[in-house]
């Protein structure tokens, strides 16, 4: 099962959904467990990634998925997979349990352009504080946009954006993510 889980510092202003680059032990899932109300979410999602205390990454969600997510806290989940990609009505599912929903279709490399970016910065912006579940099929994309966001918008250094993106789930996209970052924005 991929986890990964990873401190925040107080002093990086990339809002919860940036973490630094301090990897923290395994054992802290145990005290993410006591944030997450009991719930063993990364028993319960494959793939998981935890970057901080306020972010869950993961693959595709279903209605028990859902559920999980409500019940450990989660009050927003951002969907990167477009209409195509979903085996149910995830918007409705997810505002039944009581979370925020927010939709931003991102296919695959072509998609990954400023203004998708731009969106996807302000709804971590709308939501800034709140715990916060991402995802895609895969978190890849999850990743990438997070670290477009940190090298486009938020000014980080190359190796930077790319460690937090692959914190947040990037793998596939990289090469392209990394091309992208070249470019000035």
């Amino acid at each position: 099962m991929t986890s990964q889980t990873e401190a925040t510092s107080p002093t990086l202003s990339d809002d919860s959904v940036a973490a630094n680059d301090n990897i923290v032990n395994d054992s802290t899932v145990t005290d993410q467990n006591v944030t997450d109300n009991g719930i063993d979410l990364a028993s319960i999602f494959e793939p998981y990634f935890r970057p901080d205390t306020n972010t869950i990454v993961c693959g595709a969600l279903d209605d028990e998925k859902v559920a999980a997510l409500a019940k450990a806290g989660v009050e927003l989940v951002i969907n990167l997979q477009p209409d195509d990609e979903l085996s149910f009505d995830e918007a409705a599912a997810v505002k039944r349990a009581g979370m925020h929903y927010e939709q931003l279709p991102i296919s695959g490399a072509a998609d990954l352009k400023q203004l998708k970016i731009l969106a996807f910065d302000n709804i971590l912006r709308q939501h800034h504080g709140k715990k916060v579940a991402m995802h895609c099929g895969s978190g890849n994309r999850a990743g990438a946009a997070i670290a477009l966001r940190a090298g486009w918008l938020r000014g980080r250094k190359m190796d930077t954006a790319m460690e937090r993106g692959r914190s947040h789930g990037l793998t596939k996209l990289e090469e392209e993510v990394h091309n992208r970052l070249l470019v000035p924005r």
